[in-house]
This record gives C-alpha cells, structure tokens and sequence, in this order.
C-alpha cells in the first residue's frame, strides 16, 4: 500500500468566480451537469446521500438522482429500508456529487420528503423489467440468507407478475429540498473555490467561503 501521506495532486482543471456564480442555483448545477455529462464522467448523476438514526449517527450510500423537479432533487428507493426509516424520523439530508474529472464537487444540504403517487408510478414504469420486478425481490436493508434466495425471489415475482407488474406500495421517490447548496471547483495550492448559496427569506444568498 502506498504511503498515503505522500498522494498529492495540483488541481487546475478550473476556477469558479463569483461572477460564474449564477443567480439561481439549480441553473449552475444543470451548467455542471452538462459538463460532467459531456465530459463523461462516469455516472454524473450519482450522489452520495447522508440520513441520521434515531441514536444521532450518521449513515452514507450512493444513490442516483432521477430527476431535478421545481427546484428538488429527485430519487427512488424501497420506503422499508434503512435510508427510508432514518429519513421518516429525521428529514434533514445531505447530498454529495463528486465529479473527479472535472475537479468539482457539489454540495446539497436540505429536507427530504416523499413524492406523488403519480410521479412514482411514471418513473416506475418507464424501468426495464429486471427492475420492477427487483423492487418487489429484495425486502431491502433486512437481512437474507444467500445469494439463492434472492434469485428465488425474482423468479417468484417474475412467474407471479409476468412482464406487467404493479408499482409496490413499498417502493417509491423522494425529494430533496434543499436550503444550502455549495459548489467546489479544485484549485491549486489548496485554495480551492467555493461558493455557496444559502436559502433566506425565500432568496438566494450566494457567499465565498475559505477552502
């Protein structure tokens, strides 16, 4: 293993000024989007999602945003699972999406809560087969006793459902509010840019902060 003291890396794949610093938010964050998506990042649309337990301590995955919705971050998951549990006792979120090839990260800070029936319907149905039917094979979060059971499940509810299967009452998506978003372009020296937008008063306050 390397010595991870000495991995160093000089950032200067670009800057963000506050004059780059958009009035809106989210049009910056579609700016960026597209940039990592052109850029072909892999997965642009991934991001870490962060929830709380009930004890206070934190838990963090990888989900991947479906959509970007009057101004929220959209994603779908099994409402029975741990995220689900930890997100109905305390909605306060946070989001990560680091994109390596571009030296960017952004920073999304707000409260999540479940979206219309209908708009997860749509997104259920647009999925391929494989799936729907796995929202309906895996209690996700509980534990199972092998790979085997699993796979039974999925033949269970493929023979069951055939090729039309219903949206499970269980499964569904979230948005995420958000209240402060934070851009981060890698700089170099370590003096990297940051700018962060912070929701008062209905209004978007935009600031530098130290790296």
């Amino acid at each position: 293993m390397n010595n991870l003291a000495d991995l160093r890396k000089t950032y200067s794949k670009g800057s963000l000024s506050e004059k780059d610093a958009l009035d809106n938010p989210f049009e910056l964050f579609k700016l960026w989007f597209d940039q990592a998506s052109k850029a072909q990042c892999p997965e642009p649309h991934a991001m870490s999602l962060a929830t709380v337990n009930s004890d206070g301590a934190p838990s963090l995955r990888t989900v991947l945003l479906k959509g970007l919705e009057n101004d929220q971050f959209v994603f779908y998951t099994n409402y029975l699972s741990q995220k689900a549990n930890e997100m109905k006792n305390n909605p306060q979120v946070a989001l990560l999406f680091f994109w390596h090839e571009l030296e960017r990260q952004v920073r999304v800070d707000g409260i999540v809560q479940k979206v219309s029936a209908e708009m997860s319907d749509k997104y259920y149905y647009s999925r391929p087969l494989a799936s729907r039917i796995g929202a309906w094979a895996s209690s996700q979060s509980e534990r199972v006793p092998d790979r085997e059971y699993l796979e039974n499940q999925e033949k269970f509810y493929l023979a069951k459902f055939g090729e039309n299967p219903p949206r499970p009452e269980h499964w569904g998506g979230y948005m995420v509010v958000p209240h402060r978003i934070e851009f981060w372009q890698g700089r170099p020296s370590r003096l990297h840019d940051r700018i962060s937008y912070t929701k008062q008063d209905n209004q978007w306050v935009i600031s530098r902060l130290a790296p």
